[in-house]
């Protein structure tokens, strides 16, 4: 049989055939789709006439097609259905995808075309998403280097190659060290004050893992693991939490110092002071200075909430001083006393499968009037992701849904969308689009309940699959989420508003044997205890952004910490922004810092703050603009979520809004003051 991506996949919507994918197609794949857009860059190059938006622009959207779907593919099984073979091949292979693609961004005649068209593009009679497609062409290669000299080039270009292979080695220690720091316990008695279900989760958890008879409960890929909240043995919530922020530390340590000063070496060959100040130039947010004063106006309310709350966990503890291992239990204890809330009491109505439909899907067809059809003969690439159809409010087909939702052993932690297909007219291509979770798989039978958290985390994820889906756009380059980093966040952080949203909770939120809706008591209690716990949630957010800004405003002239100097590095950068709580740990460390250290957020982490800023503020204009909630939905779809990179992100904000956005509704939103 053929390779199946040299050629485009014949199922619906070009959904990748999984079916006949085998590893060793990979590197075939890679090898064949580099030499192939290599000559096509190479052919637009050379082409004998003037440049020309056809000739050149939209030749560069065409070219890499096999190259685009061996990449999708192998990349989303590195994160989610990961092997021996394939981690082998994701290190030989990440530098050389490097070096490609420092090919195609410095490619000297293809430059000298695209810098041509760029001088005149305004005389080009171009509409407005081509121009906006030659200039995202045009600024991606100056900021790759396309203006340096020769000798110049060729540094970035190692610097591009190393930078690539150390973010490979860092998510693969971070994998070892996360599997290494489980907890593997003998009794189920050690596990008091977990529910039943997470009790018998752990202990399947543990049969996959080779070690049936026992109880392991691996962790989550952030700070504060779910099961502080309930375990009932002090000395055990003290070990799970120094699990969890120990490790990494010793593997991926020296890999942050290094990224840290390559990436500053970086900047400043290019011309910038800071890794920060490169990346933010190509944002929202435009300049240092602005995210430093986002981060500087939330500090001080968020760490005047956090102290208040942890007055009041002190008091309810019997102690002087509450400790961070604690902190989650003792909250869900004073939730219980003043709200008349108990946390574990919501999972029994919150069925994974009865929120993805009766939930996300149904919130999702109120507000855009899409529906979703499951598809068992579309084959996935694992057992536990499902595929499903959606379909337009008018019965037209729009694209595919995966749901993977489970954790596993090869699968990285975390949650987060991934696309296999990308929209584009230019290329008859609708969206293929998935979303991951890592919520525990029970024993087979068994319901799978979710905490508050993990609904949000889902509502969540599921902003950005519709971003992907709604993509309406010409050019894949522009389609989509390929928006900045720190306005990527925010279709998804609006999405979560339909978790709780009255209609909404009413038809999702029933009892997983009884059918009983959630009491109508409930989801008020439920948002007036949300609010107890905005302070630790704001600082931990806030501390893990600012180390992520002192690790990227870092200077290439020196002042890069040592490789034993991280976690002295650390305190003393949470200690200049004000965020030195030994209560609450930063949401990420250093050595699980897998978002700044092998994605694409590094000096972006603060996006999620910038974002949420212009999420609130369009949630409360989803709330007193005077429509209907469906009206609502379309406008936002057609000015914002359809748009995709096409349009300035922010002109796409204000055509929703009809104004700039104002961060009073982001303080409102979590109980501070300005």
């Amino acid at each position: 049989m053929s390779n199946p991506f040299f050629e485009p996949s014949d199922l619906p919507y070009e959904l990748p055939p999984f079916a006949r994918i085998r590893n060793d197609h990979f590197l075939p794949a890679f090898t064949r789709g580099m030499a192939d857009q290599l000559a096509e860059v190479a052919a637009i190059g050379a082409c004998a006439g003037p440049p020309t938006f056809e000739n050149t622009v939209e030749a560069l959207e065409r070219s890499g097609a096999v190259l685009g779907r061996v990449r999708r593919v192998f990349f989303n099984k590195v994160a989610s259905d990961t092997d021996e073979e394939i981690q082998a091949l994701e290190v030989e292979i990440t530098p050389r995808l490097a070096a490609h693609d420092d090919q195609l961004l410095l490619d000297s005649a293809l430059f000298g075309r695209l810098d041509a068209l760029h001088e005149q593009r305004e005389q080009l009679g171009l509409d407005g998403e081509q121009l906006r497609l030659l200039e995202r062409h045009h600024t991606l290669r100056v900021r790759a280097g396309a203006r340096l000299a020769p000798e110049q080039q060729r540094r970035l270009c190692e610097l591009n190659a190393h930078i690539a292979s150390l973010c490979t080695e860092f998510d693969q220690n971070l994998r070892v060290a996360t599997a290494d720091a489980a907890l593997v316990l003998d009794r189920a008695e050690e596990l008091a004050g977990l529910p039943a279900d997470q009790i018998a989760a752990a202990a399947e958890n543990a049969r996959a893992l080779g070690q049936p008879g026992k109880f392991v409960l691996s962790l989550k890929n952030f700070s504060c693991q779910t099961e502080l909240a309930a375990l009932e043995d002090p000395a055990l919530r003290e070990r799970l939490l120094a699990a969890s922020l120990g490790r990494g530390i010793d593997s991926n340590g020296p890999i942050a110092v290094t990224l840290a000063g390559l990436r500053a070496e970086r900047a400043a060959l290019l011309g910038y002071p800071s890794h920060a100040a490169w990346e933010v130039a190509d944002r929202t947010a435009g300049t240092t200075d602005a995210v430093e004063e986002l981060l500087g106006r939330l500090v001080a309310p968020a760490v005047a909430n956090a102290e208040r709350e942890g007055a009041a966990l002190a008091e309810a503890a019997g102690v002087a001083e509450i400790r961070a291992a604690d902190w989650q239990y003792y909250s869900e204890q004073v939730r219980k006393e003043r709200y008349d809330l108990d946390a574990a009491a919501l999972r029994p109505y919150l069925e994974l499968e009865t929120v993805l439909h009766d939930g996300v899907f149904h919130a999702a067809g109120l507000v855009y009037g899409i529906t979703f059809t499951r598809r068992p003969d579309l084959v996935s690439y694992h057992p536990d992701a499902h595929v499903y159809e959606v379909h337009d409010a008018d019965g037209s087909p729009l694209g595919l849904y995966i749901g993977d939702f489970h954790a596993r052993e090869s699968k990285r932690g975390g949650a987060w969308m991934n696309s296999l297909v990308v929209q584009s007219h230019l290329l008859g291509q609708r969206p293929v689009v998935v979303n991951n979770l890592d919520v525990a798989k029970p024993a087979a039978g068994e319901p799978v309940l979710l905490t508050w958290s993990e609904v949000n985390t889902l509502f969540h994820e599921f902003g950005h699959a519709l971003h992907g889906l709604f993509s309406d756009v010409r050019y894949p380059l522009l389609s989509g989420t390929q928006v900045p980093r720190d306005f990527v966040e925010f279709p998804s952080q609006v999405n979560e508003v339909w978790a709780d949203w009255p209609e909404v909770l009413a038809h999702y939120a029933r009892h997983h044997l009884t059918g009983e809706p959630m009491p109508a008591e409930l989801p008020a209690r439920l948002r007036e205890a949300e609010n107890f716990g905005a302070g630790f949630r704001m600082v931990e957010h806030q501390a893990a952004a600012v180390l992520d800004w002192a690790w990227h405003t870092l200077s290439a002239d020196g002042d890069v910490p040592g490789e034993d100097e991280v976690e002295a590095f650390e305190a003393a950068a949470l200690e200049r922004y004000g965020l030195a709580m030994a209560a609450i740990p930063p949401r990420y460390r250093t050595g699980y810092f897998a978002h700044i250290f092998n994605h694409d957020y590094a000096a972006g982490y603060y996006g999620y703050r910038w974002a949420e800023v212009l999420d609130a503020d369009t949630v409360r204009w989803f709330r007193e603009n005077g429509r209907s909630i469906r009206e609502s939905g379309e406008i936002f779809r057609r000015e914002l979520l359809g748009k995709g990179g096409s349009v300035d992100p922010l002109a796409a904000f204000r055509a929703v809004v009809g104004r700039d956005a104002e961060i009073g509704p982001l303080l409102a939103r979590h109980g501070l003051t300005d």
